[in-house]
């Protein structure tokens, strides 16, 4: 659909049982999860292993057809965590693995589709053996990935940095850098004496940006009607 024709209520209704099914089914899973989480389809997000946690004011845009995947498997006893910072934005198709540890930090952003990993998994000549060459990531804070990175194992990517959309990341990335390519190149530097704004931003009020999202949806919404969304449903017309 082109226009979103439910009535303002029942849009508000979907909104507190998505909010209950996560709240139900989704947040015992992790570990610690902070305020306010943000979680547009919480049966798509999949949560296996224990040490996952989340801070404040997560959003994770998940999809049936393209969900979030968060895993930790220790080896050998030991345990893995997956450790995300406040304010920060996990869209469709993520999938964080973790056999020891991957930390990422306040703010950061990222993109559909990326892949963050701390492990081969296999070995290098005995391809058999599972859990081989392991070692920690660390995004810092306000780290940026493009659509379709890939984090490998080791890697370390400083405050504000920037990865370009279908990058391989196998060494570690300095902070207020942009790279891009296959392996990751620097092409560019941040400048860090320049006003950066972070997604912390959008929280530093948050009833306000509550409040405010919720007019918009009562003027965006107002004119619908229950019998309009019905008719859209099961007999759409061109423009709908």
């Amino acid at each position: 659909m082109r226009k979103d024709h439910r009535p303002y209520w029942l849009k508000q209704l979907q909104l507190r049982l998505r909010n209950w099914r996560a709240r139900r089914f989704l947040w015992p899973q992790f570990d610690a999860i902070g305020r306010e989480p943000e979680i547009m389809d919480p049966g798509s997000v999949q949560v296996f292993g224990d040490r996952i946690r989340l801070g404040d004011f997560p959003h994770l845009i998940s999809t049936p057809d393209n969900p979030i995947r968060l895993t930790t498997l220790g080896h050998r006893g030991k345990k893995a965590e997956i450790c995300i910072g406040d304010y920060v934005l996990i869209s469709p198709g993520v999938r964080i693995s973790a056999e020891e540890s991957i930390q990422i930090g306040d703010a950061c952003m990222i993109a559909a589709n990326t892949y963050i990993s701390d492990s081969d998994w296999h070995g290098l000549y005995n391809r058999t053996r599972p859990f081989r060459c392991t070692s920690p990531v660390r995004l810092g804070n306000n780290v940026w990935l493009g659509d379709s990175v890939i984090v490998c194992k080791g890697v370390h990517i400083g405050d504000n940095s920037v990865v370009g959309a279908g990058s391989v990341v196998t060494k570690d990335v300095p902070e207020n850098t942009v790279v891009a390519g296959n392996p990751a190149r620097e092409i560019r530097r941040i400048n860090p004496g320049r006003r950066m704004i972070t997604r912390e931003a959008l929280f530093a009020d948050a009833f306000r940006q509550a409040h405010n999202m919720d007019e918009l949806d009562r003027m965006l919404l107002g004119g619908n009607s229950l019998r309009g969304w019905l008719r859209a449903l099961v007999a759409p017309r061109r423009g709908d």
